[in-house]
């Protein structure tokens, strides 16, 4: 069970990554056993790159990880578990997918285009996916559309935007409520098949 044994929080932040000032550098700070992905070029996102970089990310550690991805993040992740070998999808708990990009969107900027298209293989972990109905990035409806091809729980908040630091998510302690939620479902599921 989870509580039991240590679980590791694995960062996965978007295009430009997360500023100091970002949510999830906060998170990173405030999680005990917490690591964050480290791109290579945050500027100028290579799909394959981006993929790799979090495999290699998942490997270095045989713990029981919860993602916690943020916008291009998102779609890292979803690429990610489209092609993983069995071994390395085993070690991911759960996964809390934020204001995913749409990268299919008609005005979707061109250094995050050959990320599309998004893969729509239902993930093979629990997960949640958080949205906004002011999301730049991705309407209320196409966040809810790739939650359900994930296989995700949805959350659509109000006027939230891209749940970053312009739309006023420095720190975002309400955020922790549905990690908490998110790592409850997967303990209870953990001892039903016990």
């Amino acid at each position: 069970m989870m509580r039991d044994q240590t679980i590791r929080y694995l960062i996965v932040p978007g295009w430009q990554g997360s500023a100091d000032n970002h949510w999830q550098s906060h998170w990173h700070r405030s999680l005990p056993n917490s690591d964050r992905v480290e791109q290579s070029d945050w500027q100028n996102p290579q799909r394959e790159a981006w993929v790799s970089q979090l495999q290699r990310a998942i490997e270095s550690d045989s713990r029981q990880t919860v993602l916690i991805a943020h916008s291009l993040g998102c779609i890292t992740v979803a690429h990610w578990a489209a092609q993983a070998p069995d071994e390395l999808l085993g070690r991911i708990s759960a996964a809390l997918l934020v204001a995913p990009a749409d990268v299919e969107r008609p005005n979707c900027p061109l250094p995050l285009q050959n990320f599309a298209p998004i893969s729509q293989q239902t993930l093979p972990f629990p997960s949640r996916l958080i949205g906004s109905d002011t999301d730049s990035a991705a309407s209320a409806t196409r966040a809810r559309f790739l939650a359900q091809q994930w296989g995700s729980e949805a959350t659509i908040l109000n006027g939230a935007g891209h749940i970053n630091v312009e739309s006023g998510h420095n720190h975002w302690e309400s955020g922790f409520s549905y990690l908490y939620e998110l790592q409850c479902r997967v303990e209870q599921q953990a001892r039903r098949q016990a």
